[in-house]
C-alpha cells in the first residue's frame, strides 16, 4: 500500500515538474477536454425537442423531460409521500427506530450526511447562480418544484438500493442502481438485458464521478480561491495537484473513512453557509416579499434572459437535478451502506435530501442573488460566472465574506469529491471487479481529473458534468418504473414494523 501511494505521489510530482515548463498548460488541457470529451458527450445526451410556439423557437432536452416525468410518476404513485411521511423520515434520522444489530456499515444519519456531501455543495452555490443568471429569477420557482418532486424519486431509488445490495464476507456493502437493475429486472427483461442496462448505468456513473462529482467542484473551488490574498496568480493545474493529494488521502479509506469526515463536515458547512445567507436576507428583510413575487411572476412570464418561460423552466429543472441528483441513481450507492433490515427506512431518510439541498439551501442562495441584484452583472462570454456571482452577492453586504466563502467552497468541493469517489469506485467495482488493485486504479484516475477540472473552462466542465449525470438517469428511471411495486411492498412492511 505504501509503495502504491508513493508511486502515485511521485507521478503527480513528475507532472508538476513538467507543468512548470508549460506556462499555457491550463489552456491546452481545456482545449483537449472540450473538443474530445465535453462537446461530443453533451451533444449526444442533450438531444433536444425543438418546436415553435407563438412565433418563437424553443428547445427542451429529451432527457430533462424523462427525468421530471419519472419524479412526477413517483410522487403520484406514492400519493405524495414527500408530504405524508416527512415527519417519519425525521424520526428515522433521529434514531427513533434504530437497531444496532442490523446489517450494514453506517448509521441512518451517517448515510444521509455522506449522500448530502455529494449533493450539498457547489451546485447550491455556483449552480443556482447559473440558473438565475441564465434563466432569470423565475428559474428558482421551477427549481423548487423539481426538488419537491425529486423527494419521491429519491425515496424510491434509495429503497431499491438497500433492498438489492450485496454484503460481502468482510461486511463491506456494494449497492446502487447497477445492482437493483441487474437483480431486480432479470425476471422482467432478461438476465442479459438486465446486465447490459446495469453496465450502462455503471459506465455513466464513472463518467459522472469524474465530471459533476469532481471536475465541477475543482473548477469552482479554484475560481473562488483566486480571490484569496496572495493566490491570484496560482495556476489551475497547481491548485488541482494540491487538492488531488488531499482527496486521495481521504478516499483510500472507503465509505467508513468518508462517513467519519462527512458527518462532521457537512453539518458544519451547511450551518456556516445558511447563517451567512440569513444575515444577507435579514439585511434586506423588507425586500424578501418582493423577491418572492419576482420569482413567481418571472416563472410564468418572458422575463428569463434566455428562452422566456421555457428558458426559466429548463434552467430551474436542470440546475435542480444537478444539485440534488434525484432520479440520477447516485444517492442509492451511499444509502445502501446503512445499517437496517428495512429498505424503506432508508428510502424515507433519503427524501430529506432534496428538501435540504434544493428547497432550503438553493432557495436561500437564489433569494440572496435576486435581492442583491448581482445576478444581472455577471455573464462571461454567454456563460454565467457560477460561484463568482454568488460571492459578489454576499460581498455586497459582507465585504469580508468572500474569504469565508472561499474556505466553505473548498470544503464543499472536497466533501463532494470524496463522496463521489465512493460512487464511482462502486460502479468501477461492478464493471471491473472488487479487487483492491482495481479500486486504486480508479482512485488515481479520479485524482487526475481533479487537475483537469481545475484547468478547464467553466462552460466545458458544466456541459460534460451535466451530460454524464443525466446519462445515469436513462437506465435508472426505467428501473424505477418497473420496480415501483417492490418499493410499495417495502414501504408497507416498514410502516407495519414501526407501528408495532
Amino acid at each position: 500500500m505504501k509503495y502504491r501511494i508513493l508511486t502515485s505521489l511521485f507521478t503527480l510530482l513528475t507532472f508538476s515538474t513538467f507543468a512548470q515548463s508549460e506556462p499555457n498548460l491550463d489552456e491546452k488541457i481545456d482545449g483537449f477536454f472540450k473538443v474530445y470529451l465535453s462537446d461530443p458527450l453533451n451533444s449526444v445526451i442533450f438531444y433536444q425537442l425543438a418546436f415553435s410556439l407563438d412565433g418563437e423557437e424553443y428547445k427542451i432536452p429529451y432527457i430533462l423531460i424523462w427525468l421530471v416525468l419519472g419524479a412526477l410518476s413517483c410522487t403520484l404513485y406514492f400519493k405524495f409521500i414527500n408530504l405524508r411521511h416527512f415527519k417519519t423520515a425525521i424520526d428515522v434520522v433521529r434514531g427513533k427506530y434504530d437497531d444496532p444489530n442490523e446489517k450494514g456499515e453506517v448509521s441512518h444519519f451517517q448515510a444521509l450526511t455522506a449522500a448530502l456531501s455529494g449533493t450539498v455543495g457547489l451546485g447550491n452555490i455556483g449552480g443556482v447562480a447559473v440558473a438565475v443568471s441564465v434563466g432569470g429569477p423565475g428559474a428558482t420557482f421551477w427549481m423548487i418544484l423539481a426538488g419537491f418532486l425529486g423527494m419521491s424519486s429519491k425515496f424510491a431509488e434509495c429503497t431499491l438500493g438497500v433492498k438489492f445490495r450485496e454484503i460481502g464476507k468482510d461486511n463491506i456493502v456494494y449497492g446502487g442502481p447497477m445492482y437493483y437493475i441487474r437483480d431486480g429486472l432479470k425476471n422482467i427483461l432478461s438476465t442479459t438485458g438486465a446486465k447490459v442496462l446495469a453496465s450502462l448505468f455503471a459506465i455513466a456513473c464513472v463518467f459522472a464521478s469524474f465530471g459533476g462529482g469532481n471536475m465541477y467542484q475543482a473548477n469552482q473551488a479554484y475560481s473562488q480561491m483566486l480571490l484569496m490574498p496572495g493566490l491570484g496568480n496560482m495556476s489551475g493545474w497547481m491548485f488541482g495537484v494540491i487538492i488531488a493529494l488531499l482527496v486521495g488521502i481521504v478516499i483510500i479509506g472507503g465509505i467508513k473513512s468518508i462517513a467519519k469526515v462527512t458527518d462532521k463536515l457537512v453539518p458544519a458547512m451547511v450551518v456556516v453557509y445558511v447563517l451567512a445567507s440569513l444575515i444577507i436576507l435579514g439585511y434586506h428583510f423588507t425586500e424578501i416579499p418582493d423577491a418572492f413575487g419576482l420569482i413567481i411572476t418571472s416563472a410564468f412570464t418572458t422575463g428569463a434572459i434566455k428562452g422566456g418561460v421555457l428558458g426559466a423552466l429548463i434552467q430551474g429543472f436542470q440546475r435542480s437535478a444537478f444539485s440534488n441528483e434525484a432520479g440520477m441513481g447516485s444517492a442509492p450507492i451511499a444509502h445502501s451502506a446503512v445499517k437496517t433490515n428495512y429498505p424503506a427506512s432508508e428510502g424515507l431518510v433519503s427524501l430529506l435530501e432534496p428538501f435540504i439541498d434544493t428547497i432550503v439551501i438553493c432557495t436561500m442562495t437564489a433569494l440572496v442573488l435576486v435581492i442583491t441584484g448581482e445576478y444581472t452583472h455577471y455573464i462571461e462570454g454567454g456563460t454565467a460566472a457560477g460561484v463568482k456571482l454568488t460571492s459578489a452577492s454576499f460581498k455586497s453586504v459582507l465585504p469580508w465574506f468572500p474569504y469565508i466563502l472561499s474556505i466553505a467552497v473548498l470544503l464543499f468541493a472536497v466533501s463532494t469529491m470524496v463522496s463521489w469517489s465512493y460512487y464511482g469506485s462502486q460502479a468501477w467495482a461492478f464493471l471491473f471487479g472488487k479487487k483492491r488493485s482495481t479500486d486504486l486504479i480508479y482512485k488515481f484516475i479520479f485524482c487526475l481529473f481533479i487537475i483537469v477540472g481545475s484547468s478547464s473552462s467553466l462552460g466545458a466542465v458544466i456541459d460534460f458534468s451535466d451530460a454524464a449525470l443525466f446519462a445515469m438517469c436513462l437506465p435508472n428511471i426505467i428501473a424505477l418504473y418497473l420496480l415501483l411495486p417492490e418499493v410499495k411492498k417495502e414501504l408497507n412492511r416498514y410502516l407495519k414494523h414501526i407501528k408495532s
